[in-house]
């Protein structure tokens, strides 16, 4: 039995922790409200990771930190101010205790692409969020801590609340509303499954040969919004409700006055466009597969329905 230490129980949190526990290793939750899902292998503690010192006591002992918190708000200037010193007293003290860290992240960094996202492609966006996400690779880079940065497309599955395929488009088919999404119906996008991103950050942990290194979670072909709609439909058998969208431009005039319209219009190039990521180098290196398609979009709509 190993101790890791997860801090944040969103869904990636709160799914790396379960999968950790329910392997026999012992995991201390840590959250600034105490939450977390419970098992008798996690103990959850109320921690701020964000205050110097706060995670010495912590990290004793422990071999790997997954570092699944989020900010505040979704905006570039509350990212700097809570993640970036965040993470920096968090690889001090990981580096301290000889614990990797393990981050989740997304694929803002890459900013707008031509073609599939490979783990090759440049990671060099320098604007709004997408800078910030840019910054935080290079600091991690930088850090004598090791670190592991696997990178996933936008979420589906258990757990996922605030995601273009959570509550927004989930909730919408359920429950039989018009489903309008942002950007275009039919551009293929990338969705990476929750628990294929919480199996690929503990591989990642455990193996020396994967650290210091930006990985792609696996991930399944992509579907358009459309598509991932009406199989959603499907599996929860229900008609497919009326579909439209939410064009870019609208989104950007309504941010003129709405602060966090804006930001939602800032990554809206991610749906007008395909935005395909390709995880095939990462699935070798990792020795994992991604879940079908079919079987995560199933579990995800029989957890809304049971939710």
């Amino acid at each position: 039995m190993s101790h890791h230490v997860v801090t944040g129980a969103g869904p990636v949190g709160a799914t790396v922790a379960l999968q950790l526990a329910d392997a026999g290793e012992r995991v201390t939750l840590v959250t600034r409200s105490g939450s977390g899902p419970e098992h008798p292998l996690i103990e959850r503690r109320q921690v701020d990771v964000a205050r110097p010192g706060a995670l010495a006591a912590v990290l004793d002992g422990a071999v790997a930190v997954h570092h699944c918190i989020h900010a505040s708000r979704y905006d570039a200037a509350t990212w700097r101010a809570e993640l970036v010193p965040a993470e920096q007293a968090l690889l001090a003290a990981a580096g301290a205790a000889g614990a990797v860290v393990v981050f989740p992240e997304s694929l803002y960094a890459y900013g707008r692409v031509t073609g599939p996202i490979t783990e090759d492609t440049p990671r060099t966006a320098t604007a709004g969020k997408p800078g910030v996400r840019t910054a935080l690779l290079r600091a991690r880079a930088a850090s004598a801590t090791p670190t592991v940065s696997v990178a996933a497309s936008d979420f589906l599955g258990p757990r996922v609340l605030t995601s273009h395929a959570g509550e927004r488009m989930v909730a919408a088919v359920l429950g039989g509303r018009t489903l309008r999404v942002v950007g275009s119906l039919d551009q293929p996008h990338s969705w990476t499954y929750v628990p294929d991103l919480a199996a690929a950050m503990i591989r990642a942990a455990a193996d020396e040969s994967l650290w210091n290194s930006v990985l792609h979670a696996p991930t399944g072909p992509a579907l358009t919004q459309r598509e991932l709609a009406t199989a959603f439909a499907g599996a929860a058998g229900v008609p497919v409700p009326r579909l439209g969208t939410i064009p870019a431009g609208m989104l950007r005039a309504i941010g003129l006055v709405h602060r966090d319209t804006r930001e939602l219009a800032e990554m809206s190039f991610q749906f007008t466009a395909p935005f395909v990521l390709n995880s095939t180098a990462s699935e070798e290196r990792l020795g994992l597969e991604p879940t079908p398609l079919d079987d995560a979009i199933r579990a995800t709509a029989d957890w809304w329905r049971a939710r």
